[in-house]
């Protein structure tokens, strides 16, 4: 290996021939990748058979599904650093032994206890996996073609929010929830095996020391954000969730204070100054915020709305995984025509129309009038996520590119945590109160009367009113068939329960509908801050040269190996 001077240090793909395997290497990782996105997406049609199975309550669920979002979010950026120091590959294959590790163990215990800390255990194989493919990424492909690579795997992110719950509804046809856990463990290990073949070792060339103490104020403000909101929406605002607030904030001002003074802090905060970095992630957060936030209530209203089955569900989903890819193609046609800030604010006003269109959801409303949503939902992320990733990308030097990839990665799951956390609780609220005024009217005008704990019980979720209103029905034939004969008393309970059925039905039709409105000013306003905050094409150019040229004159010594991506390790 050779060390090269400082004075003449050049990225290394000016200098070296691309890496011949890079394209296989960009293959592993989205593989990778493809496994820590379906984790979670896959996980909310596996959700109604694990809550049956193992009798989990509304908040055992929860946790089980957000106890993988925890140490996913908080521990990135600290890992990132990691992997850019000692080696990013090392990395991405010591995270995929410990997602599989943990999948084994989600399918084999019996608890809820059990699941949620084997969901513990993959997020943090997700923290070390996630900033790895972008770091090993950017460092693998030259600049020229980084771009398509970076739009393929934003695609293939896209297409993992769909997929997810396709094979999910697959395994679960003849299988029970735990085939959802396995199903990680063959894909784990063929990207092991893929990135010992073909993706190239690599590291930062600087042997500094880390910065820990920033490393753990991010753990600290990022982890008890997203506790914050989980616990708050969700559980209420207790000691707990005031807790986290508190130690959210006071982690962020020590972390931001603390990385100012450092004098090689693990995240530089003043790049948020810059207008198109801060644009980029903001944009990034933002249209998580929808995507996640739409995709909790609309693969719920698919199936306990439409009654389709969990594998029906999945299929109905790929229309917009489809949408992805063709907006990806789009955006790499036109960002490099018509400038970032086009392709990023006309794909959020994209989103932003995909979120109106659902409000015209109702109890009447058919799969046709979810179609025209998902395409264009899809089209919107294919073409905006990819340009500002790259953005985000390009903004950090060669040695610093997992660190990149986290602070990327870091706005995908808060703004996911916070679309789950705001619609959620948007969803949650207006489904109880309209269920609570269906009921009203309904023992109004002669109809099922619930018990004040039957109505708190169906109130809770759209499965559990579901579930409330079989248990009126058999408690209705139950006590007319001495009066009437089994008969006509069943018909009677069946009476009861389809009406109690489609109150529930109609009230959660209804939350969809307002919960879309809500994320649709949601995005729209940020579209607005996003529109305003990236610079035009031509300030974009000036920026990306000058940045560039400092680069070039302040690289650091790099080791070079003979394949083409910069730091061998």
């Amino acid at each position: 290996m050779n060390r090269v001077a400082p004075a003449k240090t050049r990225p290394v793909q000016d200098t070296d021939r691309p890496y011949t395997k890079r394209w296989w290497a960009l293959g592993v990782l989205c593989l990778s990748l493809l496994i820590i996105v379906m984790a979670n997406t896959s996980l909310t049609v596996a959700a109604p058979d694990m809550t049956a199975d193992l009798g989990l309550s509304s908040s055992d669920l929860q946790w089980v599904i957000d106890a993988y979002t925890v140490p996913y979010a908080a521990l990135m950026l600290m890992l990132g650093a990691v992997g850019d120091k000692y080696s990013r590959r090392g990395a991405l294959l010591l995270g995929l032994l410990v997602f599989a590790g943990g999948s084994v163990a989600g399918a084999l215990v019996d608890s809820s206890g059990g699941v949620i800390a084997a969901r513990a255990v993959m997020g943090v194989g997700a923290a070390m996996i996630m900033p790895a493919t972008l770091s090993l990424l950017a460092a693998t492909f030259p600049r020229g073609e980084r771009a398509l690579a970076i739009t393929i795997w934003t695609a293939t992110a896209g297409l993992a929010i769909a997929v997810g719950p396709l094979v999910a509804g697959a395994l679960l046809e003849d299988h029970g929830w735990a085939s959802s856990f396995l199903i990680n463990v063959p894909v784990a290990a063929l990207g092991i095996i893929g990135a010992l073949l073909v993706v190239p070792p690599s590291k930062a060339g600087h042997s500094d020391r880390l910065d820990y103490v920033g490393g753990l104020l991010s753990v600290v403000w990022v982890g008890s954000l997203i506790y914050m909101l989980i616990q708050g929406p969700h559980f209420g605002w207790d000691a707990r969730a005031i807790g986290a607030a508190v130690a959210a904030g006071v982690g962020l001002v020590l972390f931001v204070v603390w990385e100012l003074r450092h004098p090689r802090p693990v995240l530089d905060v003043r790049r948020f100054a810059h207008r198109g970095f801060a644009g980029a992630n903001l944009a990034v957060a933002l249209f998580f915020l929808a995507v996640f936030g739409a995709f909790y209530y609309l693969t719920q209203h698919l199936q306990f709305v439409l009654g389709y089955s969990p594998l029906d569900t999945g299929i109905r989903m790929l229309p917009l995984a489809g949408a992805v890819f063709v907006g990806a193609a789009l955006t790499g046609f036109l960002t490099p025509r018509l400038g970032m800030k086009v392709t990023v604010t006309t794909g959020m006003v994209g989103g932003t129309v995909a979120l109106a269109l659902l409000t015209r959801v109702d109890a009447g409303s058919s799969y046709g009038d979810f179609l025209a949503p998902l395409i264009v939902l899809g089209l919107a992320i294919g073409l905006s996520l990819s340009p500002c990733t790259d953005a985000i990308m390009g903004a950090f030097p060669e040695d610093q590119l997992g660190v990149g990839g986290a602070v990327n990665d870091t706005s995908i799951e808060l703004g996911g945590s916070l679309g789950i956390a705001i619609l959620g609780s948007v969803l949650a609220s207006t489904y109880s109160s309209k269920l609570s005024d269906a009921a009203a009217s309904a023992a109004a005008h002669g109809g099922p009367k619930l018990p004040g704990n039957a109505l708190s019980t169906a109130q809770d979720s759209v499965g559990a009113g579901l579930a409330v209103a079989k248990e009126v029905g058999k408690q209705v034939a139950s006590g007319a068939a001495p009066k009437v004969g089994p008969e006509k008393a069943q018909a009677l309970g069946l009476q009861q329960a389809q009406a109690v059925a489609d109150a529930v039905r109609g009230a959660f039709s209804d939350a969809v509908a307002h919960t879309s409105l809500i994320g649709a000013v949601v995005l729209g306003v940020g579209t607005v801050l996003v529109a305003v905050l990236l610079p035009r094409r031509r300030r974009t150019q000036q920026a990306d040269a000058a940045r560039g040229a400092g680069q070039e004159a302040a690289r650091e010594p790099v080791t070079v190996g003979s394949g083409g991506a910069s730091s061998r390790d």
